[in-house]
């Protein structure tokens, strides 16, 4: 089966297709102009989808060797996402799907995010515990099959991605913020100082990160000849403490083996190494480093699964900016 995946939910434009599970071609275009004004305009996001996604949607299809008329489905992200971002892609995706006579299915954003690990590792099998940490999300969740999740636990404010963007305009830092902050800690001290850890009682499955970030704005704003270097490695090393330690209670309470990381968190170099090291032990599965972020080969996988299996969306079907996966 040859599925298109379309994504537009935030700033990367995105397209791909999926063979018999298998991305034979996929692109993604970063939206850079957004970097001036330290984070996404939304306004700005959707126009650009609009200007791209024609052109990206043929070199996808002409690299994979792939013509339209050999499509059996499209996939789309539905959502959760930024609404004029996400309409873009889907009146798109709408369109395509009514031209050349073919099904729809809109895609959940997050559940994509899970089941891209699966193109990571083929042998991955059910169930498994997930670690989906993003820009708007940082949630624990227990996957028991396609669409049977349980949700462990999640922050109760800031994402871990808003963490490291709010941290890094607090140190004056570019966006996005996760990329500037490890690349700065790469040459400091992680106990330099001791910053916050939340909700790290026993067992405890919630994360809270705005305390954090206000621990951070107060040292820089109370202290004299700052090392950057050392405030960056210690905002993110507590970070990552705490993913990491939640991470293992969920598995040990599950008694789940296996677990997979998922969002453009994963893509952190320190996060895998301490996830790596605290749970050799177990089975822990990363995304490709271009799976991270996001991407549409995750939309185009995932809309193959459920197209397969008969399941697809009326043409009249709604974007979600809200949408939750339970």
């Amino acid at each position: 089966m040859i599925v298109l995946g379309i994504e537009t939910s935030c700033d990367e434009t995105a397209a791909a297709v999926c063979q018999d599970k298998k991305i034979i071609s996929s692109q993604i275009s970063t939206q850079t102009i957004h970097r001036k004004y330290g984070g996404v305009v939304p306004e700005i996001a959707s126009r650009e989808h609009e200007k791209l996604l024609n052109d990206m949607v043929s070199d996808t299809l002409e690299v994979g060797g792939i013509s339209k008329n050999q499509l059996k489905g499209i996939a789309v992200t539905q959502g959760p996402g930024l609404a004029g971002a996400l309409i873009t892609g889907v009146c798109f995706a709408k369109g395509l799907a009514l031209g050349l006579g073919l099904p729809i299915i809109g895609i959940n954003h997050l559940e994509a995010h899970i089941f891209v690990n699966f193109l990571a590792d083929p042998t991955l099998n059910f169930p498994f515990i997930c670690l989906l940490v993003s820009g708007g999300h940082t949630q624990l969740w227990y996957v028991k099959d396609l669409n049977h999740y349980t949700l462990m636990g999640e922050t109760r404010d800031d994402a871990v991605g808003e963490a490291f963007d709010k941290g890094a305009r607090i140190l004056g830092l570019g966006y996005p913020g996760g990329p500037e902050i490890e690349k700065l800690a790469e040459d400091g001290n992680t106990n330099a100082i001791k910053f916050p850890r939340a909700f790290m009682g026993k067992n405890n499955m919630e994360f809270s990160f705005s305390g954090l970030k206000t621990a951070l704005l107060y040292y820089m704003d109370n202290q004299k000849n700052v090392n950057l270097n050392d405030v960056a490695a210690s905002y993110q090393s507590a970070i990552i403490e705490v993913l990491t330690t939640k991470l293992l209670w969920a598995m040990d309470k599950t008694n789940c083996d296996q677990c997979v990381i998922a969002g453009g968190v994963a893509a952190n170099k320190s996060l895998r190494n301490s996830v790596e090291t605290n749970l050799y032990s177990k089975k822990v599965i990363f995304p490709e480093m271009a799976h991270c972020t996001d991407n549409a080969a995750m939309i185009a996988f995932l809309g193959e699964l459920y197209l397969s299996k008969k399941s697809s969306s009326p043409i009249d079907f709604p974007i979600l900016p809200n949408l939750k996966l339970t």
